[in-house]
């Protein structure tokens, strides 16, 4: 989720994060979550702060940090496994995508090279 690629959650990209876990926030819900754990009060949660804090029961990051977590008990073993099952499908999903995109950069990057290699070989001709 940090499309920035800065070490950081800031608030569009927290925003954008919950809304794809299925929990979404408003934008004040949004700025008390980053608030809760904020301890260098730059409005962005590094991994250390959100990993660190200590998050009240109602708090929004509480939310958050439940749905990676099932009750067996309430759910029952069977519910486990669906759940488990969704979220390897939905890791193993995200992977794939990822794979997609990085042999399409690794194509671009290698026809760029040709196109390269042509031009030097067409003013080399052209000498």
């Amino acid at each position: 989720y940090d499309a920035g690629k800065d070490g950081f959650i800031d608030l569009m990209e927290l925003k954008l994060m919950m809304e794809k876990l299925g929990a979404p926030q408003t934008h004040l819900g949004l700025k008390n979550m980053i608030k809760e754990v904020d301890e260098d009060l730059d409005s962005k949660l590094s991994f250390r702060e959100a990993a660190a804090g200590e998050l009240q029961e109602d708090s929004g990051l509480h939310a958050l940090a439940r749905l990676s977590e099932i009750d067996v008990s309430t759910e029952g073993v069977k519910g486990a496994k669906s759940f488990f099952e969704a979220k390897v499908q939905a890791i193993h999903d995200a992977s794939r995508f990822e794979e997609e995109i990085k042999a399409e950069q690794e194509e671009k990057k290698k026809q760029a090279e040709e196109l390269k290699q042509r031009k030097a070989a067409f003013k080399e001709l052209q000498s």
